[in-house]
């Protein structure tokens, strides 16, 4: 599905790609960082690059980046008595096209499982979105491409959003997750199939005339 167009969260993160593409410089690769260190440091004369918006801080990008602190979410241990770190997540946002299913067919589980370790809070949603809603975000945040964004709780300028997922998105539920939750004993069930087995044709010399 795509997200509905005037939901996405792209005018939200468009001031963290104004100051990306205004104040930050794409990366040229080690060979520039070689030769710009053959040439002497340049630093003194360049100009002091402005904090990024406090919104920064509350939004993750990149599949493996949210993938990893999913993981640190499930670790085991509750949010509610960990030490103070980061905010956890309230809405991830995955684009499904253009990728094979192996790229983000863990996200289901893995934001059960963080979900589960913050019984005080609504639970992270999971919100997928098509190639042109893709081509947004990428544009507002001004990078390339785009293919995972996940937003914290308490995002500055975010809570309409969030309230809005939260409306129309439930919580993701895994039947093996709620039944270890309830701490009962599952018995075993085994599914007893009536079936007919023929009889086994006589190899070539053995019986028959």
């Amino acid at each position: 599905m795509c997200w509905p167009a005037t939901k996405l969260p792209h005018s939200l993160l468009t001031p963290l790609g104004v100051h990306r593409t205004t104040h930050i410089t794409p990366s040229k690769g080690r060979q520039a960082k070689k030769r710009k260190r053959g040439e002497g440091d340049s630093s003194a004369m360049s100009p002091e690059i402005p904090p990024a918006p406090e919104l920064a801080s509350y939004v993750d990008v990149g599949l493996a980046n949210v993938s990893r602190n999913l993981q640190k979410l499930s670790g085991g241990s509750n949010v509610s008595t960990a030490p103070p770190g980061p905010k956890p997540y309230s809405v991830v946002f995955i684009s499904r096209a253009g990728h094979s299913s192996a790229f983000h067919s863990h996200f289901p589980q893995m934001v059960a499982v963080a979900s589960n370790y913050m019984p005080s809070s609504p639970g992270i949603r999971l919100v997928g979105f098509s190639k042109s809603c893709e081509e947004r975000l990428s544009a507002a945040l001004g990078i390339p491409r785009v293919s995972t964004v996940a937003l914290r709780e308490d995002a500055p300028m975010a809570k309409g959003l969030v309230d809005y997922v939260r409306k129309h998105v439930a919580p993701i539920e895994v039947e093996w997750l709620e039944q270890a939750r309830s701490g009962q004993h599952q018995e075993t069930r085994i599914d007893a199939v009536i079936t007919k087995v023929g009889l086994a044709r006589p190899r070539k010399g053995q019986g028959g005339s």
